[in-house]
């Protein structure tokens, strides 16, 4: 599968992110790096002898607006010409956010499945809840991946990031800017993102590479998830997605987590009032032609990998469901299969939260 992107640079460097990260940032002609991570383990091995001016190391999980005005004071304060991230979805979404207040162009080496490396996509987070836009500036104009980066990230993190990448192709089949050549994009990422994910799961973390990981797998699971991106750049942001981002908004649930446990239940929703697209979908899930539904395959997915389900595990408050309701009615969403209203995404999200009934 080709990652080719006219407007970045990517580069799949198993084992030699380090050194394809140096080469990027000379390509770029960088001088002076804002280095952006969570997580100090991997920033030494990785950063050796690049010119990084300053470290920001308070990445906070949905991009609270005061961390981004942090890391923004601080790169100016360091005359930084660059930012270089690297860990998951929270410190790319980070970099993207201060490449659009100031310009700098970033290189992003990620480190789970979140794909928001492939997308002009940015979001902050404030009192009122989640704001995000699209700005060509978020857009990373390098990408390293390598997949030994995710051999330790525990399994069940990982399942989840890889869950997030196959909400990204299954909202883009009903997304508002949705075509033809999305589509197939998109159902091309859920059926690699379906036959990779249980070969990588089973990995579990595996810190040693001398184990017995199955690079490759985790290779394709990159590839797929930098599709998954793009083609969710392509095609906007559909209900899945809105719902995920008040739920991350309002109420702070875990990012990859929430997209996992919303995921089943916005397919029950949708993909039966669109009859062709529950077939496509449910062939690439299942790897073949099949007769059972989108969300059959789905579910088999499910119980292969053995996700979070449920959103009171992930600290939602039952008595939160009417708020996400009117949040979610007041994105202004058009264009979604089942035309949306109070009563069913209020179901939608009681079933989600675990209600059985």
């Amino acid at each position: 599968m080709s990652l080719q992107n006219p407007a970045q640079d990517v580069r799949v460097a198993t084992g030699r992110a380090a050194e394809a990260l140096a080469d990027e940032v000379r390509t770029l002609g960088l001088h002076r790096l804002l280095l952006v991570a969570g997580s100090r383990r991997l920033v030494d091995d990785l950063t050796a002898g690049l010119p990084v001016a300053a470290c920001f190391h308070d990445v906070v999980m949905h991009v609270p607006v005061g961390v981004v005005e942090r890391a923004v004071a601080l790169a100016r304060r360091r005359s930084v010409d660059g930012i270089v991230c690297i860990g998951g979805g929270s410190a790319t979404g980070l970099a993207k956010a201060v490449a659009v207040r100031t310009g700098l162009p970033v290189v992003a080496v990620p480190t789970t499945y979140a794909g928001s490396e492939a997308t002009p996509v940015w979001g902050v987070t404030d009192d009122s809840g989640k704001h995000t836009a699209s700005d060509p500036r978020a857009l990373p104009r390098g990408v390293v991946y390598d997949a030994t980066l995710t051999l330790t990230l525990p399994a069940a993190r990982g399942v989840a990031s890889g869950l997030n990448a196959l909400a990204h192709c299954v909202d883009s089949l009903w997304a508002p800017r949705a075509t033809a050549a999305t589509t197939e994009r998109a159902l091309e990422g859920a059926a690699l993102l379906a036959r990779t994910l249980p070969r990588v799961a089973a990995d579990g973390a595996t810190p040693d590479l001398a184990a017995d990981a199955d690079l490759a797998a985790r290779e394709d699971l990159l590839r797929a998830t930098h599709l998954a991106g793009a083609v969710f750049a392509d095609a906007g942001s559909g209900l899945h997605h809105k719902i995920c981002h008040v739920l991350g908004g309002l109420l702070d649930l875990p990012h990859a987590e929430t997209h996992a446990a919303v995921l089943p239940h916005v397919v029950a929703l949708n993909a039966p009032a669109v009859p062709e697209l529950d077939a496509r979908l449910a062939a690439a899930l299942a790897g073949s032609p099949t007769s059972r539904s989108a969300l059959d395959e789905l579910e088999a997915l499910y119980a292969r990998l053995r996700p979070t389900r449920a959103l009171r595990d992930l600290g939602m408050p039952a008595d939160a469901v009417p708020a996400v309701v009117d949040a979610v009615l007041a994105s202004g969403l058009t264009g979604n299969p089942v035309p949306l209203a109070a009563a069913p995404l209020a179901a939608l999200l009681r079933g989600a939260w675990g209600d059985p009934a």
